[in-house]
């Protein structure tokens, strides 16, 4: 059997996937990465339920020694602030909307951890990801999870085929329901433990709260525009607080619901419009990751998420220099610069891969 090393955050998911790897024989290391700091006096927050937070911790630690498996916890928190922390400020300074987790998942939890895992002599990393894996083609592909209500691989597209092949989700092949029950069988004590769905290092504030503070000068006001005559339609409090596609919080009043069109950085203003200029046939992509190798000659025909709970659309990819080109099947909203497009088989059941918006 192999030496897996497992990401253990505290939570219930991670748990049980160590202690389901311990249970199929392998020499198993738990590892809780610090990524963040966790107290208001070393720049932080004091958020008990931050994924590296003192609590979630002391968590991990004890459910590993439930399982009979070794935890240590390693500060992470330069690479991190490097990979994660810094290119989300930087890219909502652009007027994207970035996906942290999207972003950690690639170069923390599959990037430092996956190092510190080869350091210590270990084959693969597991993580509780609702995902599993799979192949085709000689190639590594990732598959949905048998729970499609808590499925991550929206979350993992951009992992490289080194990743993948070094990638276990013991966890991928269970319901939640199912994860807790078996971790309350095991008496984990983290079997009962709730969840938290907020980004891990922004604190109670949320994300606007934290980028004041990261980022005041792109919180200057500026005119909401409208997108057909360019009327003044209000004033924003700052570029950050907006994304392609908002409704609420506008704070303008007119005769049709008004949304987010675009963010024009260079006259500092918020575009708003009717649902009907929000609408597209086109994007395109940059930064992009095929499983399955070069996109077709005839384009990638496929269903894409471009949320993580988006209605799955029907589209077409093809291959734009170093990016890629979407037309869509059906008229489809726009999407702001940043977010993440995610293409799956016209079956929904795997993971081709995917890129991330560009401005049109």
């Amino acid at each position: 059997m192999a030496r897996i090393v497992v990401g253990m955050s505290g939570g219930v998911d991670s748990s049980l996937a160590a202690a389901l790897m311990r249970e199929a024989g392998h020499e198993v290391v738990g590892i809780t990465l610090k990524l963040w700091p966790c107290a208001e006096d070393d720049g932080g927050f004091t958020r008990p339920d931050a994924c590296c937070s003192p609590s979630e911790t002391i968590d991990a630690r004890a459910s590993a020694l439930k399982s009979g498996v070794a935890h240590f916890t390693v500060d992470a928190e330069d690479d991190f602030r490097r990979d994660v922390v810094e290119p989300f400020v930087a890219g909502w300074m652009r007027g994207e909307t970035p996906n942290p987790c999207i972003r950690c998942n690639e170069s923390i939890k599959f990037g430092t951890l996956w190092r510190r895992a080869q350091d210590l002599g270990a084959e693969r990393v597991a993580t509780g990801h609702y995902a599993r894996t799979g192949r085709a083609f000689d190639r590594w592909l990732l598959r949905r999870s048998v729970d499609t209500a808590k499925d991550q691989c929206y979350f993992l597209f951009s992992l490289t085929q080194e990743q993948l092949a070094a990638a276990e989700f013991p966890v991928g092949h269970l319901t939640k329901d199912q994860v807790r029950a078996a971790a309350a069988a095991r008496a984990l004590p983290t079997a009962t433990k709730r969840e938290s769905q907020d980004i891990c290092f922004t604190g109670a504030d949320g994300s606007e709260g934290f980028l004041r503070a990261a980022a005041p000068a792109a919180f200057a006001p500026g005119p909401i525009l409208l997108a057909d005559d360019g009327r003044v339609m209000g004033e924003h409090r700052g570029l950050c607080g907006y994304t392609v596609g908002q409704r609420h919080g506008l704070g303008v009043a007119w005769s049709e619901p008004l949304f987010v069109t675009a963010i024009d950085r260079a006259r500092n203003a918020v575009v708003v419009g009717p649902r009907r200029a929000l609408m597209t046939t086109m994007a395109r992509l940059r930064d992009c990751t095929w499983h399955l190798g070069d996109l077709p000659a005839a384009g990638l025909d496929c269903l894409l998420r471009t949320r993580h709970r988006a209605r799955p659309v029907r589209a077409t990819i093809m291959a734009d220099g170093d990016g890629a080109l979407v037309t869509y099947a059906e008229p489809h909203t726009r999407s702001n610069a940043g977010q993440a497009c995610v293409a799956y088989s016209l079956d929904d059941d795997w993971c081709l891969g995917g890129g991330w918006f560009v401005s049109p």
